[in-house]
């Protein structure tokens, strides 16, 4: 991928690459999507999580609370 970013040519070579076919139309909707994913990605490693827990530690404390009394 480029600095400017994935082109329908570069699109087309990675899906040849995988062995998916793709039809020479796709190859412009691909790169955008791919340019997109790309741009949200960045956004998120950016994001300062600080001492936030990973969602494990959510998920156990929710399962703690449960009743099993029916």
């Amino acid at each position: 991928m480029t600095d400017v970013g994935f082109t329908p040519q570069e699109a087309a070579r990675s899906a040849a690459r995988a062995g998916l076919p793709l039809p020479a139309d796709r190859h412009a909707a691909v790169a955008a999507t791919a340019n997109h994913i790309h741009s949200v990605v960045a956004v998120l490693r950016e994001l300062d999580f600080g001492q936030t827990p990973p969602a494990a530690a959510y998920r156990t404390a929710v399962e703690e609370t449960r009743d099993a009394a029916v």
